[in-house]
C-alpha cells in the first residue's frame, strides 16, 4: 500500500511556496508496520496570521504589478525578504500629539548653520546652478532652500528601505491605495536601473534621495542632469537639484516673480479676508490698508499680481502677502510652514528674510486631544466642519471664524487654547 502524506504549506516572502512533508502511516502489513521504527521529523513553526495575510496580498500585488508592466524578475529580486515594518506602521497610524508651534519650527529651518552651509553651497555649485536656472527658470536659491530643508543639503535622506515601507503602507496603512501606486512607481524606478533596491533609501512614508520625491513624483520629473544614464537623486548633486527646479518650474513657476512680502495690518482689518482660498491683486490689498513691513513699496511689476493673506500664527503674529511662486512651492509640500521655510530661507541667502514684526509667544498651540476637543465643541454649537480627526484644514477655520464672529473676536480662523478655554465656557 502506497505512503500517505501530509504536506504543510509555508509561503515565503519572496513568493517561493515551501513544502515540508510528514509520513504519517506506513504499510497495511501490521507485522512490517511493527518491524520499522516510527520516524518523527521536526515540525516546522507556525505560520504566524498576519505573515499569512501579507504573503497573500504579496501575492495580488504580484499580478497588480505585472499588469503594469513590472517584470517578475524585478518584483521577485526588489521584494525578495521583504516584510511588513512595524514602525512604519506606528508612523502612519500614530499623529503626534504635540506639534511645534511655526516659530519654533522656523527657528530650526532658518538656522545660522543651515544659512551659512547654503551660501557655501550656491557658490560651490555656480557652475551647475547657472546651467539649471537658465535651463528651468527658477531661482536657484528656492532649490537650495529646498535641498536645506529635506535633506539638511543631502546629510540626513533617511534610512528606511523604501520598497519596504510602500509595501507595508500598501498592505497595511491608512491609505493602502497610495502606498500600491507608490510601490509600483519604486519598481518601476528599479527596473529603469536608476537605483538598485537596497540603495532605494528614505523616510518611513516614501519619499526618496536629496529632496524628497516620493515614487511618482520621480518618475514624472526626475532628470538625468548630468548625463550618465540614469536619473540619481540620491547621489548626484545635478540630477538632485535639476529635477527639483524642474518639479517647481511645472508646477507654474514664474521666473523673475517674488514669493511674497511680510505686510503691515492696518487697525480695524477683517480678518476673514486672511484666507489662502481668497486672492486679490497686491493693488487691492494695498487699497485695503496693507503695506510692506520693511517701509519699501510693492515692485510695480507685482501689483497686478494675484496674492493670499497669510496669518501663520493668527492676528497676533505676523501677516505675508503670499504670491504664485508661493503656491508652487506649497505644490512640493502643502504645508504653509514649510513654505513660509523654504521662501525665508532662500531670502537669507541674500542676506534678507527678517521677519520684522514678533511672534506671540504666549499663544500656546493645542495639542492634537485639544484640536479634537475643539472641533466637537464647533459641531456641538452649531458649526460643522465635518469629521473632529484633530487636522485643522479649510473647513475648520472656516468654522473657527464664524464662531469667531458670533462672539466679537478677530475672525483669523486661527485655533488657541484661549479660544478653547472660550468655548469651553461660553
Amino acid at each position: 500500500m502506497p505512503l500517505s502524506r501530509l504536506f504543510r504549506f509555508h509561503v515565503l516572502t519572496g513568493g517561493a511556496v515551501l513544502l515540508t512533508g510528514l509520513v504519517l502511516s506506513g504499510c497495511a502489513d501490521a507485522r512490517t508496520s511493527a518491524r520499522v521504527p516510527e520516524t518523527r521529523l521536526p515540525m516546522a513553526p507556525p505560520v504566524n496570521e498576519n505573515d499569512q495575510r501579507f504573503a497573500d496580498w504579496l501575492t495580488e500585488f504580484r499580478l497588480e504589478a505585472m499588469k503594469a508592466g513590472i517584470t517578475g524578475a524585478t518584483f521577485d529580486r526588489a521584494m525578495r525578504d521583504v516584510a511588513p515594518d512595524e514602525d512604519v506602521v506606528a508612523a502612519d497610524q500614530n499623529q503626534p500629539e504635540f506639534v511645534k508651534p511655526v516659530w519654533d519650527y522656523l527657528k530650526g529651518a532658518l538656522s545660522d548653520k543651515r544659512v551659512a552651509r547654503g551660501k557655501a553651497l550656491l557658490v560651490e555649485n555656480k557652475a551647475l546652478l547657472d546651467r539649471i536656472e537658465k535651463a528651468y527658470g527658477v531661482d536657484r536659491s528656492v532649490v537650495v532652500a529646498i535641498w536645506g530643508l529635506e535633506s539638511n543639503y543631502g546629510d540626513h535622506m533617511g534610512t528606511q528601505n523604501v520598497v519596504r515601507s510602500l509595501a507595508t503602507l500598501g498592505f497595511e496603512g491608512r491609505r493602502p491605495e497610495f502606498g500600491r501606486a507608490q510601490l509600483i512607481a519604486a519598481l518601476k524606478i528599479i527596473q529603469a536601473g536608476d537605483i538598485q533596491p537596497e540603495e532605494m533609501l528614505g523616510s518611513w512614508a516614501g519619499a526618496m534621495g536629496q529632496t524628497q520625491f516620493i515614487p511618482t513624483t520621480y518618475l514624472a520629473h526626475a532628470l538625468d542632469f548630468d548625463g550618465d544614464g540614469r536619473r540619481d537623486i540620491w547621489h548626484s548633486t545635478a540630477d538632485t537639484l535639476a529635477s527639483t527646479a524642474h518639479y517647481l518650474q511645472v508646477s507654474k513657476w514664474q521666473t523673475g516673480g517674488h514669493w511674497g512680502f511680510e505686510v503691515a495690518m492696518p487697525a480695524h482689518f477683517d480678518y476673514a479676508l486672511a484666507d489662502m482660498s481668497l486672492t486679490k491683486s497686491i493693488a487691492e490689498w494695498s487699497k485695503l490698508g496693507l503695506k510692506r513691513a520693511d517701509g519699501r513699496a510693492f515692485p510695480a511689476t507685482d501689483t497686478e499680481e494675484t496674492a493670499s493673506l497669510l496669518l501663520p500664527a493668527g492676528y497676533k503674529g505676523p501677516a505675508f502677502l503670499v504670491l504664485n511662486n508661493f503656491r508652487s512651492i506649497l505644490v512640493y509640500n502643502a504645508s504653509t510652514s514649510y513654505a513660509l521655510a523654504v521662501s525665508l530661507l532662500s531670502d537669507r541667502f541674500k542676506g534678507m528674510g527678517e521677519i520684522k514684526r514678533g511672534w506671540p509667544y504666549d499663544e500656546r498651540p493645542l495639542t492634537r486631544s485639544e484640536r479634537e476637543e475643539l472641533q466637537a465643541l464647533l459641531t456641538a454649537k452649531g458649526y460643522d466642519h465635518g469629521k473632529a480627526d484633530g487636522i485643522i484644514g479649510y473647513n475648520t477655520r472656516k468654522a473657527i471664524r464664524s464662531y469667531q464672529q458670533s462672539v466679537g473676536l478677530p475672525p483669523d480662523g486661527y485655533p488657541t487654547a484661549s479660544l478653547l478655554e472660550r468655548m469651553r465656557t461660553n
